[in-house]
């Protein structure tokens, strides 16, 4: 069997479009928004279980909006370590507005 310099070269063609592909897709992975996501959400994150996603809400209900990515280092149980294999699967925006209404005053 004889391979030629343009079978060679079509190989080599259909090689880069796969490349070209899996790194497409591998940037389209959606960011979780710590300030909106839910349990289910923060626990599809690697290394994040319920009982992590739990302590993030908590920490989220107690301290308000995350400011900046890194303030998830301040939840027990999630280090620099752990912090740089999500960093960059999460991101930090501001809660919609129509969540962030006054309260009415009586």
């Amino acid at each position: 069997m004889k391979v030629t310099l343009s079978t060679w070269g079509a190989a080599l063609a259909v090689l880069m479009l796969l490349l070209c592909v899996s790194v497409a897709r591998a940037e389209q992975v959606k960011k979780i928004n710590l300030n909106t996501a839910t349990s289910v959400e923060l626990d599809s994150l690697p290394g994040i279980g319920p009982v992590l996603a739990g302590r993030i809400l908590q920490f989220r209900k107690i301290n308000g909006p995350f400011k900046r990515t890194e303030d998830l280092m301040n939840v027990r149980g999630i280090g620099e370590k752990k912090f740089l294999k999500l960093k960059d699967r999460i991101r930090v925006e501001p809660p919609s507005k129509k969540n962030t209404k006054p309260a009415k005053e009586s």
